[in-house]
């Protein structure tokens, strides 16, 4: 198992590299820039304007961007020590080659990500300020999930063809075929804009205000995580708030589960080792719960596995619906803005969360699955 993870690492190396060289390039040959935002400016002249360009490095080919992005160190012909060095960016001439280059210091390589072009601030601290923000809401979301989903696709398969399992199974398909986007206005528009707390300021606690009330507050907040202008919002403010999204997010992601773990189900309970175990005498909870969902969760894992590193990355869908301070909105802020450093360092986080998730899930089956050996 050891020679298997070490091997498992060593692959990765070269996979993160080309992944970053694709991600890199394919971003490269986007519409528009980091300097997009300045070209409607009238205070900032063309002079500046070039300037600003090249102390960015974004008169650079895309190639060396790359480079300077991986290790820190940028390429220039000529010599312009003069014009580009400053404490934070040491630059020296090489006249053999007619090349200036110039250290920033910062590089992936050297555990550096850089600084955002848009903010100028570093971009790890820029994903430290929101990943707490994504985790809270994802991980709820995920729970949520597989305690409605695991439980209703088990059901499902035990009673095949009952009205519990077409109602299951209709709703699963519809969670999966509705658009996250459209069904997460659509909560907004109910829950938040036609929907109104029972609870009256000046008429206290009324059921008739639930649909009419001209002073009442919504029935849930429309987004944000917590009401405007408080800075340390209570537990049962986070939860008003977490309400309508994690609703969003589960629905969407039950109806994928519930298929899943129906079929695996479907498939074991008519195994060979399961009528053995019925003539054995055990009873039916010892069977289901103990033998056959162990082997029906199995490939289930590889879905889950693919799906944990999304809860770090966010959900963009949701975040920006519902104005949640996360991965998922930051994502996609950057991308409108072309923010190189910082889209590429939410990217390389996601990739290395995929391998690694990926890898977990391959060491899970090992445990349970006795058949399954990595020697």
């Amino acid at each position: 198992m050891t020679a298997f993870i070490l091997r498992r690492f060593i692959h990765s190396i070269p996979l993160l590299l080309l992944i970053s060289m694709v991600v890199y390039g394919m971003i490269s040959l986007a519409p528009g820039g980091p300097m997009s935002a300045f070209e409607e400016n009238p205070n900032l002249t063309p002079e500046d304007y070039a300037r600003l360009e090249k102390q960015l490095g974004l008169d650079q080919p895309p190639y060396i961007r790359y480079f300077t992005w991986l290790t820190g160190y940028s390429f220039r012909r000529g010599d312009q020590v003069a014009e580009l060095s400053s404490s934070k960016t040491p630059c020296r001439y090489y006249g053999w080659v007619d090349i200036t280059v110039c250290d920033s210091g910062s590089g992936i390589l050297r555990g550096d990500w850089g600084y955002s072009t848009a903010t100028r601030r570093p971009v790890l601290t820029e994903i430290g300020e929101r990943l707490p923000n994504t985790l809270q809401l994802m991980l709820v979301a995920y729970v949520v999930t597989l305690l409605i989903a695991i439980p209703i696709g088990i059901l499902s398969a035990l009673k095949q063809y009952s009205l519990f399992d077409h109602v299951a199974t209709f709703l699963a398909f519809v969670g999966q075929a509705v658009p996250i986007f459209w069904f997460g206005l659509i909560l907004i528009i109910v829950f938040n804009v036609w929907l109104k707390n029972p609870i009256s300021p000046s008429k206290g606690f009324d059921w008739s205000h639930f649909f009419a009330c001209t002073d009442c507050k919504p029935l849930m907040p429309g987004g944000g995580m917590a009401p405007y202008g408080v800075d340390d919002p209570t537990l049962a403010q986070r939860i008003r708030h977490m309400v309508l999204p994690v609703t969003m997010l589960a629905l969407f992601g039950a109806g994928t589960y519930t298929r899943y773990m129906r079929g695996q189900m479907l498939e074991v309970i008519h195994l060979d080792f399961i009528r053995t175990a019925r003539a054995k005498g055990l009873n039916r909870p010892t069977i289901i719960w103990r033998h056959a969902l162990k082997n029906a969760v199995t490939p289930v894992i590889t879905i889950m596995a693919l799906d944990l590193p999304g809860l770090f990355g966010g959900a963009l869908f949701t975040e920006t619906i519902f104005s949640w301070p996360g991965m998922g909105r930051l994502f996609f802020r950057s991308a409108q803005r072309v923010d190189y450093p910082l889209l590429m360092g939410i990217v390389m986080i996601n990739s290395m969360l995929i391998i690694l998730f990926n890898l977990l899930a391959d060491i899970t089956y090992a445990f349970l699955d006795p058949r399954i050996r990595y020697d």
